[in-house]
């Protein structure tokens, strides 16, 4: 009881913390500055009592900037993600929430920061270097990138013509923002203007939603975002549009991937875009937006570039060229990304990339086992030839990689849903030394793949080619790891859940009939073991009260004598 008021006492001082809200959308906010002698600084971070590690600001600072050679003049945006130092608390309250009823993909890191970077560089005769250089970064631990891109144009804007003041207003704006809620529309004041969007739930399309249909009349008329995280799949593929089935292939088996390109904009996009093309799959490997020769991991990403970690990087210094050329896959883009002809780059060997001048392209040693889709190519290639609008091309794209991905997961989904014993077979009785609940049946890699014949993805998709051969890499990945962990947790809740919907219909008045004392005493420290876990949101109670599981422990106690009930009681 003592543990549970001070959890409840410590509850109540964060509801009371200042900042509390911002810290729910926002880390800080940076102002990265150049300096002729020490180069990129932090001149702000806000708001001030946030402590950001030495590696932290290193990393900001490096990343806020493009590399030298792009050549990137006004206004650039992109984004990055950083690794936490460690040391660092957990997610605020509210976030746990919110990762309880969110798609996977769009679940709060709690060891990383995205970095959504507005970076200006313009002539200046007044500035020894002749050139302002400063960027503005917001740092979150949720990937709005849709979002966060536009909060970010606004705040840098805001901060270019006004200074310091009004990042300080910005801030105390998104600390008055409710806490996202998936399924919720909100309405977000931000420096004189209203965003209006929706936060996605876990039964959200996957296509990007229209908007709100609960629109609150506000003045100023409000800027209605149709999605907090969506990139424009279409514009990032259409350079490569071709193999987009292959790059689909290397995301959903964790390979490593290299992303070179001419701008943070573009490897950034094509980065996120290529980790969100496998959704409702959670793609569990590492990856970087944007990654600099200066990145604290950099010697730990190209230490060993015959034998890579899976990991998607997005470069744009020449360096990489030379540095990362044994790497298996690599995707080069131009220099202008026109979405007027898909582009018909064929597929190259890895080697050929030794040339510092390759062209465009995707360079892998990879052998894909399915076929293409033609029609969906055909499709969108015949879509931008009528100049069909950009926002249906990606649409569509979207949902076919959807479908994809679906007709791939539904045989693995069916298969686990077999692992799960009878419910006949789950036993009331059998809390005995804490292995009471029953668990899933091991998962069997070749039982699965004897399923494939009548219940496999050919019945939901048109592609052809080595499914099993494709089942077969997919379990080697970290992806199929993180997959079957989750589902395995999510099944074993649900069993211990079946049985406690048992033992709440029992009648253990009859079961403790015969029994010995030892037995009694710890069936009653099983159900006090689950009504704590409970408390605890371990083990949510789908279907049982805690009211009923007391009831049977009393019914337990009663039976008892009364020496060993007041002990029992008061443990």
């Amino acid at each position: 009881m003592a543990e549970g008021a001070k959890e409840e006492e410590t509850q109540g001082l964060y509801a009371v913390l200042p900042w509390d809200k911002f810290s729910n959308w926002l880390h800080c906010v940076c102002v990265v500055t150049f300096d002729l002698e020490i180069g990129q600084t932090l001149e702000l971070v806000y708001p001030t009592h946030v402590r950001l590690s030495e590696q932290e600001k290193t990393n900001i600072c490096y990343l806020a900037f493009p590399d030298s050679n792009s050549g990137c003049m006004g206004d650039t945006q992109f984004h990055v993600r950083i690794r936490q130092s460690p040391g660092r608390q957990g997610l605020a309250p509210d976030l746990g929430v919110y990762n309880s009823k969110c798609p996977v993909h769009l679940k709060a890191d709690p060891g990383y920061f995205h970095g959504y970077v507005y970076f200006r560089q313009i002539k200046d005769k007044t500035i020894p270097r002749g050139y302002f250089q400063k960027s503005v970064v917001l740092l979150s631990r949720l990937p709005f990138i849709s979002l966060f891109h536009k909060v970010a144009h606004r705040m840098a804007n805001e901060f270019f013509e006004r200074g310091e003041t009004s990042i300080e207003a910005a801030c105390h704006d998104v600390d008055q923002w409710a806490p996202p809620l998936p399924g919720e529309q909100v309405s977000l004041p931000l420096l004189g203007e209203i965003l209006q969007t929706q936060i996605p739930c876990k039964s959200s399309s996957l296509t990007s939603p229209g908007s709100p249909s609960k629109c609150v009349v506000q003045a100023p008329s409000p800027t209605v975002l149709p999605s907090v995280h969506d990139v424009n799949l279409y514009k990032s593929f259409c350079p490569v549009l071709s193999h987009v089935h292959l790059l689909w292939e290397l995301v959903l088996t964790a390979e490593p991937i290299i992303v070179m390109a001419p701008s943070p904009t573009v490897c950034s996009e094509m980065v996120y875009s290529l980790v969100t093309m496998i959704v409702p799959l959670l793609y569990c490997a590492d990856y970087r937006p944007f990654f600099t020769i200066h990145d604290s991991e950099f010697k730990e990403y190209t230490a060993n570039a015959h034998a890579p970690p899976s990991v998607i990087l997005g470069v744009t210094n020449p360096f990489f060229a030379k540095t990362l050329q044994n790497w298996p896959h690599i995707i080069r883009l131009g220099e202008t990304q026109s979405l007027a002809t898909p582009q018909k780059h064929k597929l190259k060997k890895a080697s050929n990339l030794k040339m510092l001048d390759s062209k465009p392209g995707v360079y892998t040693y990879y052998k894909s086992f399915l076929q293409k889709d033609k029609n969906i190519i055909k499709k969108l290639i015949k879509g931008t030839q009528m100049k069909r609008p950009c926002e249906v091309q990606n649409a569509l794209l979207r949902r076919h990689l959807l479908e994809l991905t679906q007709s791939f997961m539904i045989p693995l989904e069916r298969y686990m849903a077999s692992l799960m014993p009878l419910q006949k077979n789950i036993s009331p009785y059998k809390f005995v030394n804490f292995q009471a609940a029953p668990i899933p049946k091991p998962f069997n890699p070749d039982d699965f793949i004897a399923t494939l014949e009548t219940s496999g993805p050919q019945l939901t998709s048109g592609i052809k080619g080595d499914w099993v051969g494709l089942y077969r890499k997919f379990f080697r990945s970290c992806n199929f790891s993180a997959w079957y962990n989750a589902r395995y947790h999510e099944v074993s809740l649900k069993l211990q859940t079946l049985q406690l919907q048992a033992l709440s219909d029992a009648d253990l008045k009859v079961w403790v009939q015969g029994k010995k004392e030892v037995e009694v005493v710890d069936m009653v420290l099983q159900i006090k073991h689950k009504i704590e876990q409970s408390q605890s949101e371990e083990l949510p109670l789908s279907g049982v009260t805690k009211e009923q599981l007391q009831k049977r422990l009393d019914d337990i106690i009663f039976t008892l004598p009364e020496d060993l009930r007041a002990v029992l009681k008061n443990c």
